[in-house]
């Protein structure tokens, strides 16, 4: 029987190529022929969820300041910022990016959703579940290709309670982490490609498999990691290189002996520190210093109504 090899996520879209974050980058990993796109998401003053990765407007786009601060519609508002990388770009919105799946074209395409820390929960999944629910025949075409990805354990109570139609998976770079708030709570996990090069994140792996849990490897865009993810036998890989990965995937299905010679650097492990446990261990106490900072303690509790979005609908 052929190995089974992961899907392609285009992380930001195929932001190698096209500006991240933009209908024009999801389109371009849909055109690749990647299985799912994966983005970012804050809400603006005005109530509008916005598909972008940083709280504020410097790094990727013509704009200045905090995207909580500032309305998206009318006289000066984020409609009207571009992205600098070309070609310029406006920011999308939750709607239009669900609208662009919603395309006959597009109806296979998984959308992974990064819910970033600085979003109030309860705000977010009320915006995110009245747009949802305003497709036709959301319930069967829309709902099940949606995956939640969390960060924070106050997200997922407000997940559970106001999308409870949608799938949830732990992003993070941490197995302890992953397993002390979120082993229950969650469909899979989205993790770092270095956390699983430890022994934590090995035995992490094989715990996911026996439960039958999906894994899916961010951000991997050198071949030796996508080998590396495939005999690890994940899900789905991430990666801003979705045609890197489509390619090398083909290869993989014509001659698979053949191409993980080729395309396997077993020592590149061993020559990195940043692969080690060490670094790998740095990283995951910076990574829950960082949550908690902008999301509060980790065994914070976050009421809703107990009522489901789904039934007030």
């Amino acid at each position: 029987m052929a190995k089974q090899l992961p899907e392609c996520w285009g992380h930001r879209g195929a932001s190698a190529a096209w500006p991240e974050n933009t209908l024009a980058s999801f389109e371009g990993a849909a055109r690749d022929g990647a299985e799912g796109i994966e983005s970012d998401v804050h809400v603006s003053l005005d109530d509008v969820i916005l598909m972008f990765h940083d709280p504020s407007l410097e790094r990727t786009t013509d704009g200045h300041g905090l995207i909580r601060e500032q309305n998206f519609y009318g006289v000066n508002g984020m409609e009207y910022v571009r992205t600098k990388k070309e070609p310029k770009q406006p920011i999308p919105t939750f709607t239009g990016t669900v609208e662009l799946l919603m395309k006959p074209e597009n109806k296979h395409l998984k959308f992974n959703v990064d819910v970033k820390v600085h979003n109030d929960p309860v705000r977010l999944f009320t915006l995110m579940h009245d747009t949802i629910v305003a497709q036709p025949n959301w319930e069967t075409d829309l709902a099940p290709r949606i995956l939640l990805g969390i960060w924070h354990p106050k997200f997922l109570k407000p997940a559970k309670d106001l999308l409870p139609y949608c799938k949830r998976a732990h992003i993070g770079l941490s197995p302890y982490l992953a397993r002390k708030y979120f082993w229950d709570s969650c469909d899979g996990f989205s993790m770092n490609f270095g956390a699983l090069c430890t022994t934590d994140g090995q035995q992490f792996l094989t715990d996911c498999k026996a439960a039958n849990k999906e894994i899916m490897v961010w951000t991997v865009n050198k071949e030796e990691e996508m080998m590396e993810c495939v005999r690890w036998g994940v899900n789905a890989i991430l990666t801003d290189r979705t045609k890197t990965w489509l390619d090398l995937r083909k290869e993989l299905a014509a001659d698979y002996d053949g191409t993980s010679r080729k395309a396997s650097g077993f020592l590149y492990a061993w020559l990195s520190p940043v692969y080690w446990s060490p670094f790998q261990w740095f990283l995951w106490r910076n990574e829950q210093s960082m949550l908690e900072k902008h999301g509060g303690p980790f065994d914070i509790e976050i009421t809703t109504d107990p009522t489901p979005a789904v039934v007030r609908a």
